[in-house]
Parts: C-alpha cells; sequence; structure tokens
C-alpha cells in the first residue's frame, strides 16, 4: 500500500542533511491523528446531537456509522491511489477535502445533511491514512531513520484515542458539539502547510486498474449491512426494506468474492493471502477487538449521560482508564511481541477486554460500587486493547507473503473499522430492542464481552506463538 521511495532522492531534503525536519513529521501525523480523533470525538457528544436534531437512537448510530462504513470500505482504493498518483499529491487532497467537509459537518442542521457530510468525511479519512504513512517511508530512506518515524507516526493511534472523549465533551460541554467539527479545521491547515512546503515527491508506482467490482460490491455490502441492523428494530425486522437490505448484503458479498478470485493477485484483496491460517485469525480478531472498543464507546457515552447523568466533560473524564493505557502500553506490547511473539500477549488482551466488559454488566446503577466496577472495567478493557492490537498488527506482518505486506496490512485496518460499525450496529441494536437503558447497557455489555472473549480463544489456537519467518 505504501509508496516506496525510488532511485531519486527527495527533492526538498537539502544535501548533506540528517533527513527530513521534525517539523515534516509532525505534520503528516496531524492527518494521521485527525483521522483517529474523529472515531472517538463524537461519541460524547451523542445526546447533545440528539438534543439539538430531534434525533433518535438509530440516528446517532448512522451519525457514527456514516464516518467508519465509508472509511472501512475505501482504505484499500485510498492505498491504490496513493501509490498510482504519488502518496503527497493524495495527503493534500485528502487534507483539504477533511478540512473542508468538517468545517461544513458543524454548519449541518439536520440528520441526512449530517450522515452525508460524515460519509464523505470517512471517505476524506481514507485517503489520509495510506498517503501519510506513504510519504513517510519516501522521506525517511534509511532504514533505522524510516523505523523510528513509522514508530512515531503510529504511536499517534494511542494518543487519538485517548484525546477523543476527553476533547469531545469538554468542547460540547464549554462551546457546543458543533467544535467538535470545526476542531480539525485548524488541524487540517496546519498540517496542509507543513506538508505543502516540506514533503517530498513521491514516485507513481506502475499498477493495474482499479478493481472497480471490488469497490463497489464492497461498500454495497457493508453499507447494506449496516443498515439492516440499524433500522431493523425501528422499521421492524419483518418490513420489506429490512430484509431487502439483508438480502442484498449478501448478494454483494458474493459478487465481491467472485471479483477477487477472478482478479487474482491484482484483486483490492487478494484471496491467497487467507491461505495462511494465522492471517485470517489475526483478521477476524481484528475485525472482533475495534467491535467492542467501538460499539463500548458508543454503549457507555450515552449511558454515562442519560442513565447517570454525568456532563459531557465528566462523560470524557470517566472514559481516560480505558483509553490512558492504549497511549503508552503498546510501546511495551511491542517489545513483548518481538520477544514471545503475538498469541499470548493477544489472547491477554482479548481476555482483559472480555473481563473489563462483563465486569460492568451487573453494575448500571449510580452507586459507589457502579463506579468502581465502571472504572476497574474501563482500565481492564483499555489494557487489554493495548496489548491485543500491537500483537494482530505483528501477527499479519510475520504471516502474509512479503509483496502482500501492504494490502495485508490494510486488509487488518479495513476489516477493523468494519468491527467498529458492526459493533455499533449490533450493540445500538441491543439498546434499542431492550426495555429500559440500564437493561440495554447491560445487555450490550453481555454480549460485547462475551464475543471478546470468543477473541481470546480465535487468537490462543489460530495465532503464531514464536513470530515465524514471513512467507
Amino acid at each position: 500500500m505504501a509508496t516506496q521511495a525510488d532511485a531519486r532522492p527527495a527533492a526538498t531534503t537539502p544535501a548533506g542533511s540528517a533527513g527530513p525536519p521534525r517539523t515534516l513529521l509532525i505534520g503528516l501525523s496531524l492527518g494521521y491523528f485527525m483521522v483517529l480523533l474523529d472515531m472517538t470525538v463524537v461519541s460524547v457528544a451523542l445526546p447533545a446531537i440528539a438534543e439539538h436534531l430531534g434525533v433518535g437512537l438509530s440516528g446517532l448510530q448512522w451519525v457514527t456509522n456514516g464516518y467508519t462504513v465509508t472509511f472501512a470500505a475505501l482504505l484499500l482504493t485510498a492505498g491504490w491511489l496513493a501509490d498510482r498518483f504519488g502518496g503527497r499529491r493524495v495527503f493534500l487532497c485528502g487534507l483539504v477535502a477533511f478540512g473542508a467537509l468538517s468545517g461544513l459537518s458543524a454548519l449541518a442542521t439536520t440528520l441526512p445533511e449530517l450522515v452525508a457530510l460524515r460519509l464523505a468525511l470517512g471517505a476524506a479519512g481514507a485517503l489520509l491514512l495510506p498517503a501519510s504513512l506513504a510519504v513517510v517511508t519516501h522521506a525517511y530512506p534509511e532504514p533505522a531513520a524510516r523505523a523510528r518515524a513509522v514508530g512515531s507516526w503510529a504511536a499517534i493511534t494511542g494518543a487519538a484515542l485517548a484525546a477523543g472523549p476527553v476533547v469531545g465533551g469538554v468542547l460540547t460541554d464549554t462551546v457546543g458539539w458543533r467544535a467538535i467539527f470545526l476542531i480539525n479545521v485548524p488541524l487540517a491547515a496546519a498540517g496542509l502547510l507543513v506538508t505543502a512546503r516540506l514533503a517530498p515527491e513521491t514516485a507513481r508506482k506502475p499498477r493495474g486498474g482499479l478493481d472497480l467490482t471490488g469497490q463497489v460490491s464492497a461498500v454495497v455490502a457493508l453499507a447494506a449491512l449496516v443498515y439492516a441492523l440499524i433500522e431493523g428494530p425501528d422499521a421492524g425486522w419483518g418490513s420489506a426494506r429490512v430484509p431487502t437490505a439483508a438480502a442484498l448484503a449478501v448478494l454483494a458479498a458474493a459478487v465481491f468474492v467472485a471479483a477477487e478470485l477472478r482478479a487474482g493477485d491484482a484483486a483490492m484483496v487478494p484471496l491467497r493471502m487467507f491461505r495462511s491460517p494465522g492471517f485470517s485469525t489475526a483478521v477476524g480478531a481484528g475485525l472482533l477487538a475495534n467491535f467492542g472498543l467501538s460499539g463500548l464507546l458508543f454503549v457507555l457515552s450515552l449511558f454515562f449521560q442519560d442513565g447517570r447523568g454525568y456532563s459531557p466533560a465528566v462523560a470524557g473524564l470517566v472514559f481516560l482508564p480505558l483509553t490512558l493505557p492504549t497511549a503508552f502500553n503498546p510501546i511495551y506490547t511491542g517489545r513483548l511481541v518481538g520477544r514471545i511473539g503475538p498469541r499470548r500477549p493477544a489472547t491477554l488482551g482479548f481476555l482483559l477486554m472480555g473481563v473489563g466488559a462483563l465486569v460492568q454488566a451487573p453494575f448500571t446503577g449510580d452507586s459507589a460500587p457502579a463506579l468502581a466496577a465502571t472504572v476497574l472495567g474501563l482500565l481492564a478493557f483499555g489494557s487489554g486493547v493495548s496489548f491485543a492490537l500491537p500483537a494482530l498488527v505483528a501477527g499479519t506482518a510475520s504471516t502474509v507473503p512479503a509483496e502482500l505486506a501492504g494490502t495485508g496490512a490494510g486488509v487488518l485496518n479495513s476489516a477493523r473499522q468494519v468491527g467498529a460499525s458492526l459493533g455499533v450496529a449490533v450493540l445500538g441494536a441491543v439498546l434499542d430492542l431492550s426495555p429500559s437503558g440500564p437493561d440495554g447497557t447491560r445487555w450490550a455489555l453481555v454480549t460485547a464481552g462475551t464475543l471478546l472473549l470468543l477473541g481470546a480463544a480465535v487468537t490462543a489456537t489460530g495465532l503464531p506463538g514464536k513470530a515465524p519467518t514471513r512467507p
């Protein structure tokens, strides 16, 4: 996926310099930071959006999933675009689009407007992720410097996850929910100024034609499935549009598989990668991890404010036990995976996530024991995320063929975002079908915890112990 450095030196790197200025890495990381921040910053603002726009639970699910559906479905195509047209060009286009669409999102006055803009934001975010990595790998041709740069770029994941709920809560409380979108405008402008001036021109790699059938069928399959899950509780599972959407999802998925089989290695997702049991396990586990993470953030954000009466700022602060471990522990986890392989850290991570969700389920009141269960559960959950996700990345990298390493990483990221969309859709449906908010929260936590414990079983039996030699 990432554009590799070609034989020509980067024109913007002065002769004799130690490498690109640190400012360039900051500018590139800002784009990645915005993409990840937008996945979590919305969560604590959902009750305020519901009140202002007069929308129900299904509308809030679309506000959240509008972003992740297009992000997940277009991520691999964005990697193709970065290779075909150059990472720098695609990254700059993505920054302009993301900043402009964020500003327009802050002006939305109806739910359809906001959801449409969230769908477009997901597409812009998909452009930024592979393109920023392409520029990083091109700007730092020396292996040690590249490794440090990519490590710093990847560390943004934890920082964005930690900042999202807190930033969203404080902005919603002090300025209003529209500010969670406006914050992206200066970030995009700063990233644009830095990268336009300092980023080297990246090579255009010769690539085959775009796998248009695979891309369209993937978008239709995911969107139709999410539509059926979100609209089912309100419209009725027997109403014509819900089973029609489900049937369309199955048909589009079949078209996608047929298209990828026919295209072979030119496919958007070459299916021979899945012959490796370790790769299939890592991708499936990545889906389950984000199912639990995004679903939990969605459910508890509503519960903390509607059920316990927390303000948005307080709700954001309550999430710190979950988010802080993800900002610091992955460094340790990466070293651990290097020594003992991905299986045990990933399994431990899923066990902690599952237990962290289940321990909160009996405590949906507002007592001191309930708050203690929330804090301990979120701490266990966040620690689990910080163990599981780096191990899954390592598991993917060690099992996919070397020539498909970039595509393999893209498939894992796409699977995680598909899981995020399904987590919000499924756990939102559990909330909608329950007689009360506390009951819905309890059953949503039980559902998430059970699936995460299933993820522990999957990783314990399917991931390699010691990291194997790349095939």
